[in-house]
């Protein structure tokens, strides 16, 4: 996949099929757009063509809501994109300027001239332009002006997905990750660099990489232990994975994401790793003595070996 940062003097070579929107995420409701997207491809041989937005429009609209986190980095939406076979994800800067633009001067500017859009797919309820005053109406009725078909996602299937970043986000601030990764399709993952911790876990038997997400505006899942696989380098592995703040053996509040990797002794500091949560074992626990954390520790172990088996069977 061929990824650009939208610039003025920009263009698009060749006539393309163009879907537009944050797609954070990339859900099932995203991935159903896709699908339409990549059939029409293979009808019509003309690349398959993603406009998105870095940052998020919220983000830049609404600056006052400090609580928006995301559930994919730009890196990792754009890394699920090409896994959908999009052909080419056009990164827009998104500013209050831009939010200011003329519905009219978008699509004949953007869409129109520098992204030679012929085919466009898009939702009912797709706003754009200043005071969000544009459309499905708008677009279609420029539509033979600046040559292009527009194809409507209607209500009924974007509807019947019943899928929103939303409901996602709220999944996994309740820990529900099997839920949310019913809704996304796929396993949750953060991505980020592994630094070096206190190193207090090596002390009961249990050593940890302490990961740092790539983005501070990065979903964490809420607060507890869980089972996941770790994508390093060179190879895959399970694992079992702590966010919080270690009030058994630590005084420091802040969150931290700590996660053990079964049959595995390697030098991973300063490396990135993928973890991706399958489910959550237990909320966080303040014990009494480091021996009852231990036991505790065996204990999750055994529950996570119990699910891998069980994981096994049904692969």
């Amino acid at each position: 996949m061929l990824t650009v940062r939208y610039t003025e003097n920009f263009r698009i070579e060749k006539p393309c099929i163009l879907t537009i929107g944050t797609f954070d995420g990339v859900h099932l409701g995203h991935q159903k757009i896709l699908k339409k997207l990549n059939e029409l491809k293979q009808k019509t041989g003309l690349n398959s063509v993603i406009l998105t937005f870095d940052p998020h429009p919220r983000k830049v609209l609404f600056p006052e809501q400090k609580d928006l986190k995301l559930i994919t980095t730009t890196d990792e939406k754009l890394a699920l994109l090409e896994a959908n076979g999009i052909d080419i994800a056009v990164v827009y800067p998104f500013s209050k300027a831009f939010a200011q633009m003329d519905a009219q001067a978008y699509i004949r500017d953007v869409l129109s001239k520098s992204l030679k859009v012929k085919h466009l797919i898009i939702g009912y309820d797709h706003k754009f332009g200043k005071d969000r005053d544009g459309d499905i109406k708008t677009l279609k009725t420029y539509a033979q002006e600046y040559n292009y078909e527009v194809e409507e996602i209607s209500v009924q299937d974007i509807d019947n997905i019943n899928v929103s970043s939303s409901k996602i986000r709220q999944a996994l601030d309740k820990g529900d990750i099997e839920l949310a990764n019913k809704y996304l399709g796929y396993e949750f993952f953060i991505t980020g660099l592994v630094v070096k911790g206190k190193q207090l876990g090596r002390t009961l038997g249990y050593p940890t990489a302490n990961l740092q997400s790539n983005d501070p505006d990065k979903m964490i899942p809420a607060i507890g232990v869980y089972l996941v696989k770790v994508q390093t380098s060179e190879q895959e592995l399970f694992g079992m994975l702590s966010i919080g703040k270690n009030p058994t053996t630590d005084s420091d509040e802040r969150i931290k994401i700590e996660v053990n990797i079964f049959n595995f002794n390697q030098d991973i500091y300063n490396s990135n790793i993928r973890v991706s949560f399958i489910k959550r074992l237990r909320g966080e626990v303040k014990f009494e003595s480091v021996e009852l954390l231990r036991s505790q520790l065996d204990t999750d172990k055994k529950n996570c070996l119990k699910l891998i088996e069980q994981l096994k069977q049904y692969a």
